[in-house]
């Protein structure tokens, strides 16, 4: 489980740590923005310094953010390979076993590489530096505006801390399952595809089922301690904009203007 990053918590004593959650989560969405701005590898090189700036500042550890990045090479390397049958523009660079490669399909797929490296990098900082109730109390408050049209934010606010919360422990039940499978002969890396289907089949469903008793584990608890969708409700933690939260903002927001420039200018 130590190799499952998304949603954990680093309880560190920080600058980013203590910044108020929904300035960090505007901060972010502002340079997840940015990063789809054309800008070149200039502006891809500004924004992962900045980036890494970031990460210094929390105090995380480079190998934290590698367990976060590692999941998605099977999907970069998947990338490649389609950009290289699909694009045959740009300049020929070789051509292996008849099939040709063009500059455009490598320098496409490092385009898309480096911005999902970029996103899950700064995703990863803020579900790493942000306690969940934070973040639940963050997402509530910036979605407060749209309750006028109907939208309920404190639920939807719940749902997303809810799922950042237990999807560690859904890939950690998975793990247990496997092992006890493993335990038992089940196979999921050799024999023929039937057979592979078959022992997946037998992972899902215990899952399924687990993941079910959780649920109504939890629904139960919240039900007991008087939880009600909809009502008006107390807080224990009243959340504060503080100096170095709208310099986290002013930040965002002139790099942000610093690549738009950036895309024009190239």
């Amino acid at each position: 489980m130590n190799s499952f990053v998304l949603g954990k918590y680093i309880p560190l004593d920080s600058c980013i740590h203590r910044m108020d959650p929904r300035a960090k989560i505007m901060a972010m969405l502002i340079v997840l923005i940015s990063i789809f701005f054309p800008v070149g590898w200039i502006g891809y090189g500004v924004l992962a310094v900045c980036i890494i700036g970031v990460v210094l500042l929390s105090k995380l550890r480079f190998d934290f953010i590698w367990k976060a990045l590692k999941p998605m090479l099977f999907m970069l390397v998947f990338l490649l390979v389609l950009n290289v049958f699909v694009l045959k523009t740009g300049t020929l660079l070789f051509t292996i076993f008849g099939l040709s490669v063009y500059s455009d399909a490598i320098f496409q797929t490092l385009f898309i590489a480096v911005r999902l490296i970029l996103m899950i990098m700064i995703t990863t900082v803020l579900t790493a530096t942000t306690k969940p109730l934070d973040l639940t109390l963050g997402i509530e408050d910036l979605l407060q505006p749209f309750q006028k049209i109907g939208v309920p934010s404190h639920e939807i606010a719940m749902l997303i801390s809810i799922a950042l919360r237990f999807i560690p422990d859904l890939i950690e039940e998975t793990q247990k399952i496997m092992r006890a499978q493993a335990s038992r002969g089940v196979d999921l890396k050799e024999g023929t595809m039937k057979e592979k289907i078959v022992a997946i089949l037998s992972l899902i469903v215990p899952l399924f089922v687990s993941a079910f008793q959780r649920a109504e584990d939890l629904a139960n608890a919240m039900e007991s301690r008087g939880y009600a969708p909809g009502q008006e409700r107390t807080r224990y933690k009243i959340l504060k904009i503080k100096g170095r939260d709208i310099i986290l903002l002013i930040g965002a927001s002139c790099l942000s203007i610093g690549m738009i420039v950036i895309a024009f200018a190239v």
